[in-house]
């Protein structure tokens, strides 16, 4: 799992501690094997990375904006990712809470990877009771 840089490092670190006991792992951009730009890489540039990986990947934003550009999405859409953006009330929200509630929604997340074909694209909602939405890739 990667998530972008409209994230935090710590929510990264902190959910990959939680990944790592299902064989998964989570990396913030600037930690992710083989990226030659690190964290100053440009969408297209992750994108194509993960893309091209023999893993299977999934990417987190807090950045609906990556749906929005015309080359982004289309990347996006070619790399055959499943994706997930944090709704906007994350912007407002503490860490703590930010990660309490993805691992919250942790099986919802798997269970969509498993059963749908990438490309996917869903936000995750900040209520711990409300559903991941799914969204136009």
């Amino acid at each position: 799992m990667l998530f972008d840089n409209c994230t935090s490092p710590v929510v990264a670190s902190t959910l990959n501690g939680y990944i790592k006991h299902f064989r998964g792992a989570a990396f913030h951009i600037m930690d992710v094997p083989g990226l030659p730009k690190g964290r100053h890489s440009a969408d297209i540039d992750w994108i194509d990375h993960l893309r091209k990986a023999s893993e299977k990947w999934i990417f987190v934003s807090g950045d609906g904006r990556v749906l929005k550009n015309p080359v982004e999405r289309a990347a996006l859409r070619s790399a055959g990712l499943h994706g997930f953006i944090l709704a906007p009330a994350y912007q407002k929200t503490t860490l703590n809470k930010v990660a309490a509630t993805i691992v919250w929604h942790w099986p919802e997340i798997v269970k969509i990877t498993e059963l749908l074909a990438a490309p996917s694209m869903h936000e995750i909602p900040i209520g711990r009771m409300t559903k991941l939405r799914q969204l136009p890739v």
